[in-house]
C-alpha cells in the first residue's frame, strides 16, 4: 500500500493566511479599509476562521483514507472490509482493529500448504499440513491405506501455541439435557483456528484437525468424513 501525503507534509493555511488572501481579493478605495479590527477585517476574519476549519478538515481526511491512520472512519473501515470477523474476537485497541482492516483488504489468499501455515501463525499458531492419496496399486509398502474418499482430505496438524499468545484449546463436554444424540463425549480444539482454515479450504476438499498435546502423540479431531 502507497503511503498517503500526511498533515505534517501538506499543512493546513491559518485563519491569518485566509484573511488575508480574502483582503487581497476586496476591491480598493476608502470604502474598503484594510487596518486591523476595522468591521470589514472583523468580517474577513470570521469568515477566513471558518475556510481555516475546513481546510484542517481536509488535511484530516488525509489520515482516514489510510487505514493505518484512520480513526474517526475506523468503524467504516471496519464495515467495508467485513470486521470484526466472524471467526476472530474483535481486537480491543486502535493499533489491533488498524492492523486487521490492513491484514483484510491487502490479503490475497491461496490454495498452497505455505499459504496456510502463514494464516495460522496470524493467529498465533503452528502447523503442518499432511495430504492423503488412494492407495492403489503400485503404492509402496507402508504408504496408508486411504480409500477414495481420501482423495481430496488434508489434515492439519496443530502445535500448542505459545505461553503468551492469549490462544489455547477449548475442551467441551457432551452434557445431559444439552447435547444431542450423535455429539461427542468429548470435544476440543481451537475454534477461531479451525474457523479460519476452514473458511480458506478450497471448496471441493475436506480439513480434519489433529492437536499434538503432551505427552501423547497427535490426538484426532473431527475426522469423520461427509
Amino acid at each position: 500500500m502507497s503511503t498517503a501525503p500526511s498533515t505534517s507534509q501538506i499543512a493546513p493555511h491559518s485563519a491569518h493566511a485566509y484573511q488575508a488572501q480574502l483582503a487581497a481579493l476586496l476591491p480598493h478605495g476608502r470604502a474598503w479599509p484594510r487596518e486591523d479590527g476595522s468591521t470589514l477585517m472583523q468580517l474577513a476574519h470570521a469568515k477566513a476562521e471558518e475556510l481555516a476549519r475546513i481546510d484542517g478538515r481536509v488535511s484530516d481526511l488525509l489520515e482516514e483514507v489510510d487505514p493505518r491512520t484512520t480513526l474517526e472512519l475506523l468503524d467504516d473501515w471496519e464495515r467495508v472490509a467485513g470486521l470484526p470477523d466472524s471467526c476472530i474476537a474483535a481486537p480491543d485497541s486502535i493499533a489491533e482493529r488498524r492492523a486487521a482492516i490492513q491484514s483484510r483488504i491487502t490479503a490475497i489468499g491461496g490454495q498452497t500448504v505455505g499459504y496456510f501455515v502463514d494464516l495460522a501463525a496470524t493467529i498465533g499458531f503452528a502447523i503442518t499440513v499432511d495430504e492423503f492419496r488412494p492407495f492403489r496399486v503400485g503404492s509402496g509398502v507402508g504408504d496408508r491405506l486411504c480409500g477414495e474418499g481420501w482423495a481430496h482430505v488434508w489434515r492439519v496438524n496443530v502445535q500448542p501455541p505459545a505461553a503468551d499468545a492469549g490462544f489455547g484449546l477449548t475442551i467441551r463436554y457432551f452434557r445431559v439435557g444439552q447435547s444431542a444424540v450423535g455429539e461427542r463425549l468429548v470435544g476440543f480444539g481451537s475454534l477461531d483456528l479451525e474457523c479460519i482454515i476452514r473458511r480458506a479450504a478450497p471448496a471441493h476438499s475436506t480439513v480434519i484437525f489433529a492437536y499434538d498435546i503432551d505427552p501423547d502423540p497427535i490426538v484426532w479431531f473431527d475426522f469423520t468424513l461427509p
